[in-house]
This record gives structure tokens, C-alpha cells and sequence, in this order.
């Protein structure tokens, strides 16, 4: 089988306009977590990774269209590929996309993956991929299984989510943000925090670079917003990654994290039951806030950069272990030697899903 693998990357956040500006960041122990009050004209204060909307909005198009449209474009350029192709197809990942227009403009989900490939004059419809939290990890496995398919060279796959007041009251509702910046993992973590960001990845076929070299999403169909008590979905996702690779070849388990009780039990527990305790876990979401549709590619791509750099990032905000499970979170900056992880997602509904990067083989 020929390789998937990714050939060109981009990334933009209220830390960085690169992926080589947002890891150094991450790597100074930097955060976006900012408090707001009356942003977006809600009435209790939250914390949130909010971008700077006047720097990224071009004119004519919204703010959410700009920054998909900016992160396709710097990641073809990454990539040297000829973006109008008809041998180039385009995935957007989002879960609200334009929503906070809803009462002036067409903001389905579609609209704006035509506007994506009309920005690049490719001919193809743009696919769309909303499946809640896992959106970025599933739209990088769609690319994927397009490519496999055949009848493409290349597919450029953004991930992107902005903010507003649907969002954040909605979040609010359920009781499930925190007032403070979040901690993943810990014995104190009472919530999460929500964050802006657009990443842009681009699959292509190749012998070298970062391959992703397996993937699988799975519903246990446990609730509309709780996860499984025994992790089952994401654990098969797991057990379906890793069934050519030893957990001995894996730098670490980047998971979601997201700091709410529930969530990151139901990840330990899965980690547990695939028998990874003795694999590093980091989660990025004490950083970035909880991107949404932008999580699954952002954090993959700071994951390869992490690898590359031979470390495994911290997870910002843990210091006292707050699972069931003892799961070997990185609490400060480690060392690795490896060359591969997997990235692990879960999202409301019971969609849970893994992805398996890996470079050079990487033993599995």
C-alpha cells in the first residue's frame, strides 16, 4: 500500500502564525488562556484562546471563512502543490463554523466548504466533516481514505473553529466550563476552556516525512454528552491503531484532555484497557483552550514538531493525577527517542477516534 503522508502544514492561533511559532511557545510553557468578560455579549465571564479578528479577517469575508481560507493557502505553499487541480481535493473540519451569523446569512456548513475550494479555483466539492469533537482527527482519516481511493494526489485538509455567543452559552449551559484555566488529568480540573484556531495539513504519497499510517473512529453510542464509563469507544479505537504497532514504538499518547471530569477519566480507562500505561500522555488543551474542529489537526501537527524535537510537551495545568487509572501524564518537558504516537479524540454523541502517525517505520 502506498503512504500517506504530509507533505505540507500550517497553523494559526492567538499564540503563533506558524506551527514553528506555536511550538516554540508551547515549549516556553506560554498559554492563550485569557479571561473574558462580556466578550461576545455574555453576561458570566469565561475563560477562553481567542485570535485577533481584526488582524485575520479579510475584507469581504467573515472571520471564520478568512482563517480556513489563510491556513489552506499557507499549507499548499508549505506543500508546493497545485491547489486548482483537479487531482486536489479540499476536507474542512469544523462543528459551528459560521453559526454566529445565523440570523443574516446562509452559514451551513457547506457554504463555506465551496468558498474554500472557490478561493483556489479547484473544481471538486469540498467534503465536509462535522462529527463533533473528533471532526479534525476524522476529516485527517477522510483525506486519507480519499487518497487511498484513488483518482487524487493530494488533499488539503483544514481544521478550524471560531467562538461566539451560541458557542459559549451553550457550553455554559451544561455546566461544563471553567472559570479558571483548565487542568487536564488533575485532581482539581472542574471544566473546560474553549479556543480559536484554523490548521491546515496536506496529504500527499510518499516515502518520508510523517506518515499517518492508520486511523479509526468508533461510537459506543454511550449519551448524547457523557462519554462511556468504560471508555469502550475509545478504546477500540485504540486496539484498531495499534494492531501492527507495538506500544513500545510510541513516544507518547497525545489525548483530548479536556479537563472535564468525565472525559478524562473515560481516557484513562481506555488507555488502561490498551495497554499503554507505560506510554507517555500529553494533552495540548491547557494551551490552545478546546478548539473543536480545529483540536484533531492542531494537535497533530505540534505532536510531529514535539517528535521531531526528540521531547514530549507538558501538560500545562496537571500537577496532581485526578484518574482512576495511573496513566503516565507528562506533567514537564520529557525526552524521546521514538518516532511515532498516536492521537486520541472523543466528542459528544459517543464518537471517539485514533490516529497513528509514524516516521521512518518507526518499529511498527
Amino acid at each position: 500500500m502506498k503512504k500517506v503522508v504530509c507533505i505540507g502544514e500550517s497553523i494559526l492561533s492567538p499564540l503563533g502564525a506558524t506551527p514553528a511559532e506555536n511550538f516554540a511557545a508551547v515549549c516556553r510553557g506560554e498559554s492563550a488562556l485569557r479571561r473574558y468578560e462580556g466578550m461576545f455579549g455574555v453576561k458570566e465571564p469565561f475563560v477562553a484562546s481567542l485570535m485577533d479578528r481584526e488582524r485575520w479577517t479579510a475584507p469581504g469575508r467573515t472571520f471564520f471563512d478568512s482563517i480556513v481560507i489563510e491556513a489552506a493557502r499557507r499549507a499548499v505553499e508549505a506543500a508546493g502543490i497545485d491547489p486548482a487541480s483537479p487531482r486536489t481535493a479540499f476536507v474542512l473540519s469544523t462543528i459551528k463554523g459560521n453559526v454566529e451569523y445565523i440570523e443574516t446569512q446562509d452559514v451551513t456548513l457547506a457554504c463555506s466548504a465551496r468558498r474554500l475550494a472557490e478561493a483556489f479555483g479547484n473544481p471538486n466539492p469540498a467534503v465536509v466533516v462535522s462529527n463533533a469533537c473528533i471532526s479534525g482527527l476524522a476529516a485527517l482519516l477522510q483525506g486519507r481514505r480519499i487518497l487511498l481511493g484513488g483518482g487524487f494526489d493530494h488533499v488539503v485538509v483544514v481544521g478550524a473553529e471560531v467562538q461566539s455567543r451560541f458557542i459559549v452559552t451553550g457550553f455554559q449551559s451544561l455546566k461544563a466550563l471553567s472559570e479558571a484555566p483548565c487542568k487536564p488529568f488533575d485532581a482539581r480540573r472542574d471544566g473546560l476552556n474553549l479556543g480559536e484556531a484554523a490548521a491546515a495539513v496536506v496529504l500527499g504519497f510518499g516515502d518520508e516525512g510523517w506518515e499517518l499510517a492508520d486511523g479509526a473512529v468508533r461510537n459506543d453510542a454511550n449519551h448524547i454528552s457523557g462519554p462511556s464509563r468504560t471508555g469502550e469507544g475509545s478504546y477500540k479505537a485504540l486496539r484498531h491503531v495499534l494492531r501492527n504497532c507495538s506500544p513500545d514504538a510510541l513516544a507518547f499518547v497525545n489525548v483530548h484532555g479536556t479537563s472535564t471530569l468525565y472525559n478524562d477519566e473515560m481516557e484513562s480507562i481506555a488507555i488502561d484497557r490498551a495497554g499503554l500505561l507505560d506510554v507517555p500522555v500529553n494533552a495540548l488543551k491547557g494551551v490552545f483552550g478546546h478548539t473543536m474542529g480545529a483540536a484533531g489537526v492542531l494537535e497533530s501537527i505540534l505532536s510531529m514538531h514535539a517528535v521531531d524535537a526528540g521531547v514530549v510537551l507538558p501538560t500545562r495545568g496537571f500537577s496532581e493525577p485526578g484518574v482512576s487509572r495511573p496513566v503516565k501524564v507528562s506533567a514537564t518537558m520529557g525526552k524521546t527517542t521514538k518516532q511515532a504516537f498516536v492521537k486520541l479524540l472523543s466528542g459528544f454523541g459517543g464518537v471517539n477516534g485514533a490516529l497513528l502517525f509514524r516516521k521512518g517505520g518507526a518499529g511498527c
